[in-house]
Formats: C-alpha cells, structure tokens, sequence
C-alpha cells in the first residue's frame, strides 16, 4: 500500500520525533563506512541493512525516516566506479528504501514521513570542508551542483527535503531559490558554531535567506552541540516565524581526517522540552544518537 503524502503547511499540533544518526546504527550493525561514500556506499552494497535501520528508529517512535543521501550524488557515484545510469538509481533508490519501509509499517496508523537528505556540496568533497563552508565555488557551480540532485531526488517521491548541516548561508542563498523551483516542502537546518554558521555569518542573516521561501516548513540547526540549540532556535523563529527543527548530535568532538570521534555525549533528552518551547516542531538527533536516544525522546515529549 502506498501511503499518501500529509499536509505540511501547518504547524504541527504535537513534536513531530525524527531519526538519529543514519551512519552511527550501521556502523553498530557492523559495517564500515570509511569510503568518501559514506551510507551511500550501502545502497548499492546491502539496502536492507539501511532499511533496517530506518525500521528500528521508526519502531523506536520516529515519525521521519531521513534517507541515505546526504553524501550521495550522480558526480561522487560516477567518481567512485558508477555508469552514471546506475548513479542515479542509487540516489533515487535511497528514498525508495525509506519508502518501502515506511508502507511496510503503515497499518499501524501512524503518520510517517520521508524526507530526502540533502547534504552540503562539502559532505561529497569527504574533507571536512561541510563544517567550514567557504568551497571558492561561484554560485553558478553549486547551483550545476544542486539543482540536478534536487530534481532526482524529487521523482522517487519523498514527502519532504530535510536540507540539513548547511555550514554557510551563501550555499544556503542558493539552495533556496532551488528548492522553490522544484516545488516540495522543506525544512533547512545550519551546522552552527554558537549564534554563527560554520563559514561565520550571524544567524540572524543566515535564517533571513529562507524566511521568505513559500516551500519552507521548518528552520533550524542540526549536527550542532545539544546546548547550542535553544539560541539559535530563538533565532530562526524570530527571522523566519517557521516552526523550528533541531537535531543536534551527541556533543562529542569529530576529527574530519582521522574519522574518529571524541569526547564524551552531551545529548540529553530533558533538553528537548525547552527546544520545543523555543520553537521547535521537529526534533531529533544527529551524529552518535540512536535508536535508544529517539525512543526516550520520543518518551520524553509525549509526556
């Protein structure tokens, strides 16, 4: 059975509970994503192993499965060995996984969404530079970039873009007039280093990109410290007037050349109350937040 697509265009009644970390419950499954391909790498290996994580956060209390995309598009597969017939089907595959999943589950009754990840041109470059922004790219180049993956992504049917780790507002500058062309809904979220994106820019400018895009439900930071989020939700819901969106990872510090991570997890989910008081309508995790993360959120804010 094939699930309808729900109306975005209001501000939801209750916290819509998203995902945590697609990469972080793999690599718990036991695969290694060190190829620049990241949970792309496993759309062609093993499918079911992504089905089987979305399935495991949806069951955890989830309403949104976010796709094996963020890194995945048509030059990076061709790069990596791909005809580019075959790439395509990869990226649009990753919402069909997510897709097929969410039907699976559908006789429960419970509203589920997919929402296409679309990551920042730095997360195909597998440098680092997703957390820097500043590529030197005109934005000519990023719109050649953007536009063909939006289009694709859009044909397998997602119900909404989530347009997330955006490190700089003018990516962001570009992204949005794409995203009006291609029409979906859409929620954009910045990686932020306190009330300034990556690249540097006050919050203040960067959410004033989006807060006039018709297609725009929701704004806000994701793959940011857990304390961070209340501000720079503050933010967003003064500049744009959005319901705010939130996910923010477990806290722990990322080394971009070494692919560890360090540090302790500063993600609590009694934080979540005061997110969601500050504006936020879509809540969840990012990086080292798992399925046993989401279903005490889920807890949490059902209370």
């Amino acid at each position: 059975m094939t699930t309808p697509r729900p109306d975005l265009t209001t501000r939801p009644l209750r916290p819509v509970i998203l995902d945590g970390g697609l990469s972080n419950a793999l690599e718990e499954r036991g695969h290694d994503l060190s190829s620049d391909l990241w949970t792309a790498a496993l759309l062609a290996a093993a499918p079911e192993e992504i089905a089987a994580v979305h399935r495991a956060y949806f069951l955890a209390g989830a309403q949104v499965a976010t796709t094996a995309s963020y890194q995945a598009s048509v030059p990076g597969l061709v790069r990596a060995g791909l005809e580019k017939v075959q790439a395509e089907r990869l990226v649009r595959r990753s919402v069909e996984v997510a897709r097929e999943v969410r039907d699976e589950l559908s006789g429960d009754g419970v509203t589920r969404l997919v929402a296409a990840s679309v990551g920042p041109y730095g997360a195909v470059l597998a440098d680092g530079s997703e957390y820097r922004g500043r590529y030197g790219l005109a934005p000519a180049a990023l719109r050649d970039f953007h536009l063909p993956r939006l289009e694709l992504l859009a044909t397998a049917g997602p119900d909404l873009f989530a347009v997330e780790t955006i490190p700089d507002a003018d990516e962001a500058a570009v992204l949005v007039p794409l995203l009006d062309e291609v029409g979906l809904p859409y929620w954009l979220s910045y990686s932020t280093d306190g009330l300034r994106t990556r690249a540097g820019q006050p919050l203040e400018d960067a959410y004033a990109v989006v807060a006039d895009s018709p297609h725009a439900v929701a704004t806000g930071v994701n793959c940011c410290a857990p304390e961070e989020v209340g501000a720079a939700l503050e933010v967003a819901a003064r500049v744009t007037g959005r319901p705010g969106v939130a996910y923010p990872n477990s806290g722990e510090g990322w080394d971009s050349g070494t692919h560890t991570w360090s540090g302790h997890t500063s993600y609590d989910v009694s934080l979540a109350p005061a997110w969601v008081a500050a504006g936020a309508s879509y809540v969840g995790g990012c990086c080292r937040v798992g399925p046993r993360d989401i279903a005490a959120l889920a807890a949490t804010l059902a209370g």
